[in-house]
């Protein structure tokens, strides 16, 4: 009886393992972005090989527990890296683009750590055709969105009636001043009605500093037709101390040729609200070509035109463009291959 006993008691434990571990589950995932560039920015001509010139190089962990009553616990650790040189973006950080752990459910969900922004993964994608990635992208130039930040808390809406919002607060820690509270607001929202979407975000972030804060608004709408699509987009930002006040408008619109291939053209006009006149424009395209559901061959090319002491240059999504001396035009070309896993 005791053979019996211990026997049933090993299945049963059996069987109780196996559900657990049937309820998690944890996958590596990764992006290696690779590009060779030319760009001349009025002080020469500059060819280099990049990384990320449409999407971030990364590596990253995410998981899921299910722990009953409609109820996961999910979790995210994601780091960034250059896939030329296989540095770290950042090496002081183990994960420096998300760490965060949190809970979802009917009610939707909420996280608590290091995290991507609402506006940066929900309002980004409405805004133009590359989600506001590559140099091609006059908002990726000239828009100073927060990408992700530390000691924030989120929460995402259930999607009702088309409606999705997203909101989230980050505090403040020791390398800020003062070093407690809040410090960051960031808000969006989004409608989707068959081909037509239309979205909005707000975000304040006080300086390190705590003497000013940038106040932007983002709005972005567009409609499907066939194979194309047509965005029209707005930004505005504001320093409280005056330092930066400028409107962005973009019109653009994207083609898919074929089920492998998609063009993108964008233009941008950048308004400095200063009173000073350092106006800006921009015309860009981005070419991808699909060679199968995970890997892609891009091509971006842009040009960028400064007025006055406006020095804006063209951007890769994962680093800074070259030095533009105030005033001189910007123009560039990148060749890249992305692999995702």
């Amino acid at each position: 009886m005791k053979k019996l006993l211990v026997m049933a008691t090993g299945v049963a434990s059996a069987c109780l393992f196996n559900t657990a571990y049937a309820q998690s589950s944890v996958t590596l995932y990764g992006v290696i972005d690779n590009a060779m560039e030319f760009q001349n920015g009025g002080a020469g001509k500059v060819v280099r090989a990049t990384s990320g010139g449409l999407y971030a190089s990364r590596y990253g962990f995410k998981g899921s527990e299910d722990i009953g009553g409609g109820l996961k616990v999910n979790f995210q650790l994601e780091q960034g890296f250059s896939a030329m040189t296989g540095a770290a973006a950042n090496s002081a950080e183990a994960f420096n683009r998300q760490a965060w752990v949190g809970l979802s459910g009917d009610f939707g969900e909420v996280r608590f750590g290091l995290q991507n922004t609402p506006q940066y993964i929900f309002i980004n994608r409405e805004l133009d055709p590359v989600a506001v990635m590559s140099m091609g992208s006059p908002m990726l130039n000239f828009n100073s969105l927060t990408i992700r930040v530390n000691n924030a808390i989120s929460y995402f809406t259930p999607t009702m009636y088309g409606v999705t919002a997203q909101f989230m607060v980050a505090m403040r820690d020791s390398t800020t001043k003062p070093s407690n509270g809040l410090q960051f607001y960031n808000a969006a929202v989004r409608y989707e009605n068959g081909p037509f979407r239309v979205a909005a975000g707000y975000e304040q972030a006080d300086s390190a500093t705590g003497t000013s804060a940038l106040r932007l608004f983002n709005a972005g709408a567009s409609v499907g037709i066939g194979p194309t699509r047509f965005f029209l987009a707005y930004h505005t930002e504001r320093q409280t101390d005056d330092s930066v006040k400028r409107d962005v408008f973009e019109g653009s619109g994207s083609w898919t040729i074929s089920p492998a291939d998609m063009l993108a053209v964008m233009y941008g006009y950048e308004h400095d609200k200063t009173g000073q006149g350092n106006n800006a424009q921009q015309i860009g395209m981005t070419y991808e070509h699909y060679l199968s559901k995970r890997t892609t061959l891009y091509a971006s090319a842009a040009f960028l035109q400064n007025r006055n002491q406006a020095k804006f240059t063209l951007n890769g999504t994962a680093y800074a463009g070259v030095t533009v001396a105030p005033g001189s035009n910007t123009r560039g070309v990148i060749l890249g291959i992305v692999h995702t896993f």
